[in-house]
């Protein structure tokens, strides 16, 4: 009898094909900076090099790996260059891959205890971690009332912040008498489009999403809030939720979360705080003034896979009361049962998030706190934060730059307005056509926003391998196009 083939990577293939890949990541990580950061492949372009139908045989792991270098490449945009200041930061770090590595190839479906214990333990304790080195109130760990949970993001959060909220309002029945439909969720006009998203998801629409005005920080305004709530009330609606924002995205304002926090008392309203950029900067004493008011709050989110070198996705969700949001989601078929969650000694973390699955994330988040130590993410936090107030000093000091919005910890909102130019029009144009300049360079990536009706450049400090060299070079680079594209007009 003929033996047949057996088509799996074998342990000695994959040692060696896995140490290439390591190589290869190393020597990307050595050499990024040398890369244009924005692709600029077209539409289609990476599409085309593909064949139109998958391989009948199985293809040498080498020459796998060298269409990522042939095809795949061209066509990343490097958020992992020390010259990316789009968006966000979205860091990777060594420690980080590795313990990622380690999660996918142990493959755990970590959604109850039962399924693999060291998955939900390690992660309880890391996200008690996490709320020390934070200074999180104490009812927002495992020993308190509440607990931490990783999810994949800051938008899954909010999503189940609005879900716990939701019953709570309604004392669990949302679904009787049409009461999603009145429910009112409220967020300054500054607050990431997931809030929206996700009040849709609840079936709550966005209709009934209130967004409230800023001040002249882009900060909502307490007073306005409560005039709203108010209006609504009166209206015979009912108010549930509000969203602060620690570090909004398009200009990273903080909302004054003890004001909003006590109205949110006052009314009966679900307090739910995002974070997520700006909430890592808490790791350092003389920032944890960003927090201020947290602890009026019944849940917190913030993402370590911005600006806490833990490669996407990991986001770490807090709650005062886990037992609202565990009767919200909690769900228990037979074939789920066990002895463990009847004994109601353990978290089963399926009864804290959408998904019924879930990834042993917290291994990548535990081996970055214990590579870099508090010491070492103090360390690095506190000099890109003294890079970003570098370039606010540069632009206020321009005659040819102003800054739109307070220079908050590593976020830069501003704009060229050169002498001589009144038109707003002219200069939103000039702007535009500035960014693209820069962007097309290839030696930085900068991303915009509209503020007061302004088209406003970011830059955005934060990426693992950024120092003062790039920072200068961007402001050399953001002076020498303007001034060309001065000369030219």
């Amino acid at each position: 009898m003929s033996q047949q083939k057996n088509y799996h990577m074998s342990p000695d293939e994959f040692r060696r094909h896995g140490y290439a890949v390591i190589d290869w990541l190393a020597n990307y990580y050595e050499h990024v900076e040398e890369f244009p950061v924005l692709s600029a492949v077209q539409p289609g372009e990476i599409r085309a090099q593909l064949p139109p139908s998958p391989p009948e045989q199985g293809e040498p792991f080498a020459q796998i790996l060298g269409d990522v270098d042939s095809i795949i490449m061209p066509g990343i945009t490097h958020w992992q260059s020390p010259n990316f200041f789009a968006y966000f930061p979205a860091n990777s770090s060594g420690p980080s891959v590795l313990g990622d590595l380690l999660s996918s190839g142990l493959a755990v479906q970590g959604m109850l205890w039962s399924t693999s214990p060291a998955c939900t333990e390690l992660e309880t304790h890391v996200m008690d971690w996490m709320a020390d080195m934070l200074d999180l109130p104490g009812h927002f760990k495992s020993s308190g009332s509440g607990g931490g949970v990783i999810q994949d993001s800051a938008s899954s959060a909010t999503l189940t912040a609005i879900l716990a909220a939701r019953e709570r309002a309604t004392n669990f029945a949302s679904n009787e008498h049409g009461l999603s439909q009145r429910l009112v969720a409220y967020s300054s006009s500054q607050t990431h489009s997931s809030l929206e998203k996700g009040l849709l998801i609840a079936g709550i629409g966005r209709e009934n999403m209130r967004k409230i005005e800023v001040d002249e920080t882009f900060a909502m305004r307490p007073e306005a809030l409560q005039a709203q709530i108010e209006r609504d009330l009166a209206a015979g609606l009912l108010p549930f939720f509000v969203c602060g924002t620690v570090g909004t995205t398009s200009s990273a304002a903080v909302d004054p979360l003890p004001e909003i926090g006590q109205i949110c008392r006052e009314y009966g309203l679900w307090f739910h705080i995002d974070a997520a950029m700006y909430g890592t900067a808490a790791i350092c004493p003389e920032f944890r003034y960003i927090n201020n008011g947290v602890e009026l709050a019944d849940s917190y989110s913030f993402n370590p896979h911005k600006w806490m070198f833990t490669n996407f996705d990991l986001n770490c969700f807090f709650v005062a009361d886990r037992a609202a949001l565990i009767k919200t989601l909690s769900i228990l078929p037979e074939y789920l049962r066990n002895q463990a969650t009847e004994s109601g000694a353990v978290f089963d973390y399926r009864d804290w998030q959408i998904p019924l699955g879930r990834r042993f994330r917290a291994l990548k988040l535990w081996f970055v706190i214990r590579h870099y130590g508090v010491q070492g993410l103090q360390y690095h936090i506190r000099r890109h934060i003294e890079l970003a107030q570098q370039f606010s000093q540069w632009v206020d000091e321009s005659s040819l730059f102003e800054r739109l919005a307070p220079a908050t910890l590593t976020t830069i909102c501003f704009r060229a307005n050169p002498p001589g130019i009144q038109n707003e029009a002219t200069l939103d144009k000039l702007n535009e056509e500035l960014m693209n300049a820069v962007n097309a360079t290839g030696k930085v990536f900068l991303t915009h926003t509209k503020l007061n009706g302004k088209f406003t450049l970011r830059l955005a400090v934060g990426s693992i391998r950024t120092e003062a060299e790039h920072i200068e070079a961007a402001w050399q680079l953001l002076q020498a196009g303007l001034v060309k594209l001065i000369g030219r007009k």
